[in-house]
């Protein structure tokens, strides 16, 4: 008998108010580890209080969050990463002065010797500098040098370092907001190769897009949004992409 694959993160019930607004009702969703789930919807559907919900941003007014199969609270953005969430924004929040490494450790610095007080231990910079390199490479993505600070790098390959850097710390799951937004056609095509690479390194994937042609491609399944509830959840083929459009504008 096979044994049961719980879902890495899963949603249930999910409702948030913002005065007298419902910008979340009832949402249930699901992602389970080695899968990429597409949360789509036009603006104002409620799948950017969803993903702050799950990332600790908001509190859900009512609703579950549970981790393969164990109800967890989602209290903070350190909580979450606790947790095992990470969640990589329009934004990125990257630092462009520093270099890759330096990103990824941002208020995780390793330093020793560990019997030394805190305050007076070295940075272990060979040792985050060897990691990161590492992470990059099991992604496969590639930058002129792991010293370059990333303000100089294009932004594919700034992207590519905070997909690689949410990937870095024992995540289970990763959720990106709009990750080819303003991107070109090749450095997109980089970035979706390692979200695909992310799956099949057994992350449950969360992609929040607008980008319906890369949805079509990465997603395994995409659940659909409106006015604050999913309306829809469907498998993405080419023979249903009208669907899944009607799922999205309610025609």
């Amino acid at each position: 008998m096979t044994a049961e694959v719980l879902p890495a993160l899963a949603v249930a019930g999910a409702t948030k108010r913002f005065g007298a607004i419902l910008a979340l009702d009832g949402v249930d969703i699901t992602v389970n580890p080695g899968e990429v789930l597409a949360l789509l919807g036009d603006n104002g559907a409620g799948k950017s209080t969803l993903i702050k919900c799950i990332s600790g941003v908001h509190r859900l007014d009512a609703g579950t969050i549970t981790m393969n199969g164990v109800p967890v609270e989602v209290g903070s953005p350190a909580a979450a990463r606790g947790l095992g969430i990470e969640t990589v924004y329009q934004d990125l929040a990257l630092f462009d002065n520093l270099d890759p490494a330096a990103n990824f450790y941002a208020g995780r610095e390793l330093s020793g010797p560990s019997w030394l007080p805190r305050g007076l231990r070295f940075l272990r910079r060979s040792a985050m500098t060897a990691a990161t390199v590492d992470v990059l490479a099991r992604l496969q993505v590639g930058l002129p040098s792991s010293g370059t600070a990333v303000g100089l790098l294009s932004g594919g390959q700034r992207q590519a370092i905070a997909v690689a850097r949410a990937a870095a710390f024992n995540s289970r799951v990763v959720v990106l907001d709009e990750p080819t937004a303003a991107l070109g056609v090749r450095e997109s095509r980089r970035v979706l190769d390692l979200i695909l690479r992310l799956r099949d390194t057994g992350h449950g994937v969360i992609v929040v897009s607008h980008a319906m042609d890369h949805v079509m491609e990465i997603a395994d399944r995409a659940a659909v949004m409106r006015r604050g509830r999913k309306v829809g959840e469907v498998t993405p083929r080419p023979d249903n992409r009208q669907e899944i459009v009607s799922l999205i504008v309610g025609g």
